[in-house]
């Protein structure tokens, strides 16, 4: 007689409420059109019930992180696993489509693309980025990849009277192809190698002088750092950042990272840790990552690929702490990802608010004079800037100072200097966006006056964040709770600990 598994299905509520409310959202937005409703109405309902399931995903993880249990699904045969750092993620993950999704309304109304399905693809992605950062086997990170990354194909694409968003939906589906053909592939010859998919089993029986496990092992690591659009797997992403819709790239930008991020850390540490000269590759491909991508955005003229190159560059500052290893640089690589998301979904809020009758700013010359018109918008656009440069005050200080203070204790002291000169750089191409709005006189140009009450939420509590988690990162006496730092050191804590 067969006996049913003993499942916990708390390991799965927070992915089980998006991929539900994905086809909630489906059903809400049928019942809608047979009423009658206009699209703009139909599309603010569902930006609400799309943000309850996200508000609710994110205070399920925020639950299971604070009781610090990390139940496995099946305890005989583990597939996902949620413990604390996969709870972090969870609640990033969530935090940052719920911000992308606030962006989204106004803005479709701006380009007249409002269908429901855009909300669906966004939740049915960001289940996909839950089961990945909860993932402790090949299978279930590789499902993970792939539900998160089919829609963003469809999202990229999502204007479709527009050529330019039509091709970077093909470049990246055919790209994300490619690279998840590698990935799989590599995954099969890891398991050739150790038997195992499992990431404690394939950790316990890994050889790492076998040649088939150092291809495997390549093989995977290659897979991810396309997703995170390390150099030399980085083509896509300007293109791809370019062309979409300004609501996508900012999905893209910041929940994506977190999940392949996060799915990386977990692997190298949990299933290839005794790998030899895994942390030398880190350190390389984020050296080069730093250098072409701080480069490339330098010579930039349009916004979106300035902000696309220097995604490629944060990508490299995130890769420094993945080759320094360890609690401290693991807790500063889930910090790094918080400080960066919140910045950087504020750039593209204020590039979303100045989007009018389907016309956006993409062009540094568009910014000229912002500050004249609209003054609380610029002044709240340099603030993210300067985050995302690593000015004193901000979050993005704080959390690149954590990163170079864990690589100079790794002992991986070049990787820290070059760091530092990389973010030196950044503060030319990123300080050109606060001159143009400052320094110049204003263009003609047909603008929106105001942010919807949308937008205006979402600058607010990105600026909010931003200064908060550079000023008090470790809380504030009238907030004792909110110990940003401390939650990421328990939630590194807990990546080591193998059941």
């Amino acid at each position: 007689m067969i006996q049913a598994p003993d499942l916990e299905f708390a390991a799965v509520l927070p992915l089980l409420a998006l991929a539900v409310g994905a086809f909630g959202v489906l059903v809400a937005e049928l019942w809608l059109t047979a009423r009658g409703t206009g699209p703009n109405r139909a599309g603010t309902a569902l930006v609400g019930l799309s943000a309850a399931v996200l508000l609710f995903a994110g205070i399920l993880a925020a639950q299971g992180f604070a009781t610090g249990a990390a139940p496995s699904f099946n305890p005989a045969h583990p597939l996902i696993r949620l413990d604390r750092f996969a709870n972090f993620a969870t609640a990033l993950v969530a935090g940052a489509t719920l911000l992308a999704c606030l962006l989204s309304n106004g803005y479709l109304q701006e380009k007249r693309l409002h269908h429901g399905e855009y909300y669906a693809l966004l939740l049915l992605s960001a289940a996909g980025m839950a089961l990945l950062v909860a993932s402790v086997d090949l299978v279930s990170a590789f499902l993970g990849i792939e539900l998160l990354s089919i829609p963003l194909y469809v999202l990229a694409g999502f204007d479709r009277g527009a050529l330019r968003s039509n091709e970077s939906s093909l470049k990246y589906f055919v790209l994300g192809s490619f690279a998840s053909a590698i990935l799989l592939y590599g995954m099969a010859l890891v398991y050739g190698a150790t038997g195992a998919t499992h990431y404690g089993a394939i950790a316990a029986a890994l050889d790492p002088t076998n040649r088939l496990a150092q291809i495997g092992v390549g093989l995977v690591i290659v897979g991810f750092t396309f997703k995170v659009a390390a150099v030399p797997f980085h083509q896509w992403a300007p293109d791809v950042y370019e062309g979409a819709p300004t609501s996508v790239t900012a999905f893209m930008a910041t929940a994506v990272k977190i999940a392949a991020f996060v799915g990386l850390a977990r692997i190298a540490t949990e299933a290839f840790a005794n790998v030899e000269g895994l942390r030398a590759l880190f350190g390389a491909l984020s050296a080069a990552t730093m250098v072409i991508g701080s480069f490339m955005a330098v010579i930039q003229e349009s916004v979106k690929r300035m902000l696309a190159y220097s995604s490629i560059s944060h990508a490299g500052f995130l890769l420094v702490a993945l080759a320094a290893g360890g609690d401290e640089a693991h807790a500063a690589l889930l910090f790094y990802l918080a400080v960066y998301s919140v910045a950087l979904l504020g750039v593209f809020a204020a590039i979303v608010s100045l989007a009018h009758r389907g016309q956006e700013a993409e062009r540094f010359e568009d910014f000229d004079g912002l500050a004249s018109i609209r003054p609380g918008l610029a002044a709240a656009l340099a603030l993210f800037l300067i985050s995302l440069a690593g000015i004193p005050g901000t979050a993005g200080f704080f959390g690149k100072l954590l990163v170079i203070l864990a690589a100079v204790r790794a002992e991986q002291l070049p990787l820290a200097i070059l760091m530092a000169l990389s973010s030196v750089v950044s503060l030319f191409y990123y300080l050109r966006l606060p001159v143009a709005m400052y320094m110049r006189p204003l263009r003609v140009r047909d603008h929106r006056e105001r942010s919807d009450f949308l937008e205006l939420g979402v600058l607010a509590a990105c600026a909010v964040l931003v200064l908060w988690l550079g000023l008090a990162p470790n809380g504030l006496p009238a907030l004792p709770g909110l110990h940003a730092v401390e939650w990421t050191r328990a939630s590194a804590a807990s990546l080591t600990q193998l059941p």
